[in-house]
């Protein structure tokens, strides 16, 4: 069955008599108070992978689940906290069974486009005697939900890959349902950790949610309403503006994963963009069929990176609202790949999904290169770590992405980064990591010769290496090790990403294994991939070569190989 989705926005309400000024300031007062919830979650939370690597959403929604504000954090949540919102309070009974005080649990990874680990707490906000008028909501990482591990490369269902939350109510009218809090703690193998991220979490709700009723109390809700339409309309042709700049026609492009981490050989998908005037059309319905591997994109998750898309392309910077999503028409198939049916596994779709935004890129900047970046190292490039501590048996999880080569543009060289998917992201300092995990970081530097040549040389991916402590286990999530950053406007490619195990025995290629036992003295280094270049690498100036070489960013044999032109 083919399947097409839209936002919901209702334009239905007249906002011509609302002053574009208060306007603006309405929008600002959002924007901070999701602000606000960031702010509670990073200063509570208990897990680097929430304070430091800010691996979470926190957003605010109106009363028909389209997105007001998100404070800057994970893009990749930006279309999904929108459908775990709707989900829950279905869930749960529909607006006509919530009440002030409830909170509620939600990590169906049919629901909310994420794998089960990214836990969402949605909490409706009220004025006056029980008059609703949206919902405040954060999605953050969860180390552990109970799974056949803490994270996986090779689940065959979504039951193997964490206990899963259907929408329970675990504030009713405000008192804490005891059952609830306790499935909770008894469903992971980090209890403290989770007991420590969901109390802020809760922290984070509750700040929103007073942010919203000062906001609405403040200038009234007809006037906020109104004003939210304006704040819409806004978003709505903002995004607009810039696809119209798209020649209409008919695009198509080719992407693929390493694997599917259960099946070998490499996964091909096609995605076609179909543009007519300011309405773009992504098209996912000729994708494969559901994959045995937990590669699979359920629909919010789909969505969700076609919005991530096009808001950083067309969003000038400006925090994103639900007005960004309207000119996106996504169309899929039921049973595909990027839009399965349960029980299929999907604890990796986002890793699928960092593809789709790569060769969304990719297929227009073969039709207008000046506008597109090159391909990024195009990955997370993640690990999950766990244990036990052994002075004291007590157990330990972390995890975190590591930072890739961008793309050269028409205008500049590639930075080193997160992918765009996670740009609010970031990683943990060395100090955090050697203080909290048993191992020591030999190693974190620029990868020489990375980076692809052009005009613009791509950014430069990254060398970290770890040495254990003590005996631990790891999950290596790394995608993109057999198909290369590509290069635009004939700029070159760029190195791809791997990991490497150091044995007493020798080395081995570690990109995607789940459950790795690391012994102690044993070392595992992420080579992060590099970005493409952009532009003829002839055209790139001697300056510029000389620059590079100086800070040992490229070697004299990569000069001699692609800037034949440079002279010492």
């Amino acid at each position: 069955m083919i399947r097409t989705f839209q936002s919901k926005i209702n334009y239905s309400k007249s906002s011509e008599d609302v002053d574009p000024i208060l306007v603006e300031i309405i929008r600002n007062s959002l924007n901070s108070a999701a602000e606000q919830m960031k702010r509670s979650l990073i200063r509570t939370a208990f897990s680097p992978i929430i304070y430091e690597v800010l691996d979470f959403a926190s957003a605010i929604y109106d009363k028909n689940f389209c997105m007001l504000s998100q404070s800057p954090s994970l893009p990749g949540f930006m279309g999904t906290l929108s459908f775990c919102v709707e989900a829950s309070v279905k869930e749960v009974g529909g607006e006509e069974n919530l009440n002030e005080g409830d909170i509620i649990l939600y990590n169906n990874p049919y629901g909310s486009g994420s794998h089960s680990q990214d836990a969402a707490i949605v909490m409706p906000v009220f004025i006056n005697e029980n008059k609703l008028i949206g919902y405040t909501a954060i999605k953050a990482h969860w180390l552990d939900t109970g799974g056949k591990e803490p994270y996986s490369t090779d689940t065959v269902d979504v039951f193997q890959e964490g206990t899963i939350y259907p929408g329970l109510k675990l504030y009713k009218k405000g008192k804490l349902v005891e059952d609830v809090y306790k499935l909770i703690v008894a469903n992971s193998r980090v209890p403290k950790a989770i007991i420590g991220d969901l109390n802020a979490q809760l922290n984070g709700v509750k700040a929103g949610a007073r942010a919203l009723q000062r906001i609405v109390n403040k200038y009234g809700f007809e006037t906020f309403e109104q004003s939210v339409i304006k704040i819409y309309e806004y978003g709505e042709k903002l995004v607009r503006k810039t696809i119209s700049k798209i020649p209409d026609g008919e695009y198509s492009g080719w992407g693929q994963m390493d694997s599917n981490g259960v099946d070998e050989g490499v996964v091909k998908f096609k995605i076609k963009i179909n543009v007519n005037g300011s309405d773009l059309e992504l098209d996912f319905s000729e994708a494969p069929v559901q994959q045995n591997g937990p590669i699979n994109c359920p629909l919010p998750s789909t969505v969700s990176k076609a919005r991530v898309a096009f808001s950083m392309m067309a969003g000038n910077g400006e925090q994103p609202n639900e007005g960004f999503f309207r000119p996106l028409i996504i169309k899929t198939k039921q049973g595909t790949m990027f839009d399965p049916v349960s029980p299929a596994p999907c604890f990796l779709n986002g890793w699928a999904g960092l593809q789709v935004i790569e060769i969304i890129y990719k297929i227009l900047s073969e039709k207008i290169p000046n506008v597109f970046p090159a391909s990024s190292g195009g990955c997370l490039a993640a690990a999950v770590w766990w244990g036990k501590r052994e002075n004291n048996n007590e157990p330990w999880a972390d995890g975190s992405p590591h930072p890739i080569g961008q793309g050269a543009f028409n205008g500049g060289d590639g930075i080193t980064s997160m992918h765009h998917n996670s740009a609010g992201t970031r990683i943990s300092p060395t100090e955090i990591w050697e203080s909290r995990n048993p191992w020591l970081v030999n190693k974190i530097e620029l990868a020489k010769d990375s980076c692809g040549a052009g005009k613009y040389r791509g950014g430069l991916g990254l060398n970290l290496e770890f040495e254990m402590l003590e005996e631990t286990y790891v999950t290596t999530v790394v995608e993109r090790t057999n198909f290369p950053p590509w290069g635009v406007n004939n700029g070159k490619a760029a190195r791809s990403n791997n990991v490497i195990l150091n044995t007493k025995n020798g080395k081995l290629n570690v990109p995607k294994k789940t459950g790795l036992k690391l012994n102690k003295g044993e070392s595992i280094i992420f080579k992060t991939g590099g970005g493409g270049g952009y532009g003829d690498p002839i055209e790139r100036s001697n300056k510029k070569i000389l620059n590079d070489l100086k800070q040992e960013y490229i070697s004299k044999e990569y000069v001699e190989k692609h800037y034949p032109q440079f002279k010492s």
